[in-house]
């Protein structure tokens, strides 16, 4: 029985597939029994009941199920039917907005893909579904002890945001998409760092973050996953090198500060000769910035005022 339902079944599917869709349309399909002999006109009438015509079938007439495959779902169909109305609630499944169900009937997934959002429906014996959730996830990468190009060691870490684009190939691509996404960008940020001086990675950030991002989203491509976003959170330095790189700064800026004040005494100076030469062409003028000095110092209430007398007064009593 098992061959003659199998001779039958190969000239069924040669049937539909050098067939036009129009005469398939028109011809039902219960009456190509009476291209069989007889004795399995009974089983062809049955099969055209229970075998319709995928829309696949006229392209690859070995992706059906197979007898078992087709018992198994007719019995299960049966079985549903006799268990009204306790049965439809383990028929009807739901999804949320932001969810996708991927539906196996039989170890298979079904054609048309994730289902969803919304009501489905599913056969309690043979058919299975995964949920799959399509809003964006984010983790952080742990710490990583990184050695750069000049050859120093710094523990970074980050932050990644990804979705699920694709929910079959995330769920029949891979077995754990989030894991492995995790471990991936773990080791993304170790090769990239790698390739990188110390001063590079203080300073572009957000360059090193952009090569990340796209490295990431070309490796789980064939997941269904997408990452949209990637971030640098922090560079920790040995303490160590965190003291030397203080008191570099330190010495620099000191060095700079001299060089200021040593900058600032040569202004002053130049600017105290030309004072000089101006004050050397008008001896009066010495007397006025003695008076301009005076004032200046009884304007600090000083209990001690120091008045210069001038040089030609104290001639005369040395003279005498």
């Amino acid at each position: 029985m098992i061959e003659e339902y199998g001779s039958v079944r190969q000239r069924y599917l040669h049937f539909v597939t050098h067939q036009p869709l129009s005469t398939l349309q028109q011809r039902p399909i219960f009456s190509l029994g009476q291209q069989f002999p007889k004795k399995i006109k009974v089983v062809c009438c049955i099969l055209s009941l229970i075998l319709p015509i995928p829309p696949s079938a006229l392209e690859n007439p070995d992706s059906d199920i197979g007898l078992c495959g087709w018992i198994l779902v007719l019995f299960s169909m049966l079985l549903t039917l006799v268990t009204l109305p306790i049965s439809i609630w383990m028929c009807i499944k739901i999804v949320k907005e932001y969810e996708r169900a991927i539906i196996f009937r039989l170890g298979r997934i079904l054609r048309g893909g994730a289902k969803g959002p919304g009501l489905f429906f599913i056969l309690p014996c043979t058919d299975s579904f995964i949920n799959v959730d399509m809003r964006t996830i984010t983790f952080d990468i742990p710490p990583q002890e990184v050695l750069t190009k000049d050859s120093v060691t710094v523990s970074v870490d980050g932050v990644v945001y990804y979705r699920v684009q694709n929910a079959t190939l995330a769920v029949a691509n891979i077995t754990n998409a989030d894991a492995a996404t995790r471990l991936l960008a773990q080791t993304t940020l170790r090769n990239v760092l790698g390739t990188k001086n110390l001063a590079e990675i203080l300073s572009d950030r957000e360059e090193i973050a952009h090569s990340m991002q796209s490295t990431l989203d070309d490796a789980t491509d064939d997941w269904g996953i997408k990452v949209e976003r990637v971030e640098i959170k922090d560079v920790k330095l040995p303490l160590q090198l965190q003291r030397a790189m203080a008191a570099e700064a330190e010495a620099s800026r000191e060095a700079r500060a001299k060089v200021i004040a040593a900058e600032g005494e040569m202004n002053a100076s130049r600017a105290l000769k030309e004072a000089s030469l101006v004050i050397a062409e008008s001896p009066s003028a010495l007397q006025l910035r003695y008076l301009q000095t005076l004032n200046t110092i009884a304007a600090e209430k000083n209990s001690t005022i120091i008045f210069p007398l001038p040089l030609e007064m104290m001639q005369a009593f040395i003279k005498q």
